[in-house]
């Protein structure tokens, strides 16, 4: 699998990924309703670099974690489309995210806000080394689970 820098051209592309993760409300703590420039912008922030897979079925960011004396540590965020679910398209672009972030000089990599509930995701970040060194109880509003536990992962590099 190829991974590229995501341009402006590729919005409708990173739409068919990002709607279908955004709209259950499952996953992401941003509005299920937020409209596709929003979601585009968000993505795609001029503090992140996006990037997206070859034949457009999955896409990740990367930035700092935190601005100053906190931007040794990174963030990114995945998405890959319903469709490609289980064919590998994360954990290739987890690989793609950790080399790049070795490359920009990152130290760790964080993530901030992941669902107990998202046992996928879960199994893959811990597969990678990532190790839970946080839970915020109830932190977020499921859907079908009600109150959920957020979970902050940190991985050093």
């Amino acid at each position: 699998m190829i991974l590229r820098r995501a341009a402006p051209a590729d919005g409708d592309a990173l739409w068919a990924i990002l709607e279908p993760a955004f709209r259950p409300g499952d996953t992401y703590a941003v509005d299920p309703a937020i409209p596709r420039a929003n979601a585009l912008a968000y993505w795609t922030g001029p503090d992140r670099e996006a990037w997206i897979t070859d034949d457009a079925t999955g896409t990740y960011y990367l930035k700092a974690n935190q601005p100053g004396n906190g931007d040794h540590v990174c963030n990114a965020g995945f998405a890959t489309h319903p469709a490609a679910r289980g064919r590998g398209t994360a954990r290739a672009m987890l690989d793609h995210a950790l080399d790049r972030a070795r490359a920009r000089g990152f130290l760790a990599m964080q993530f901030n806000f992941v669902l107990a509930t998202n046992t996928r995701a879960l199994a893959i970040w811990r597969d990678y080394g990532f190790d839970t060194v946080g839970r915020v109880p109830q932190a977020f509003r499921h859907p079908t689970e009600g109150l959920v536990d957020a979970l902050v992962l940190h991985r050093r590099l």
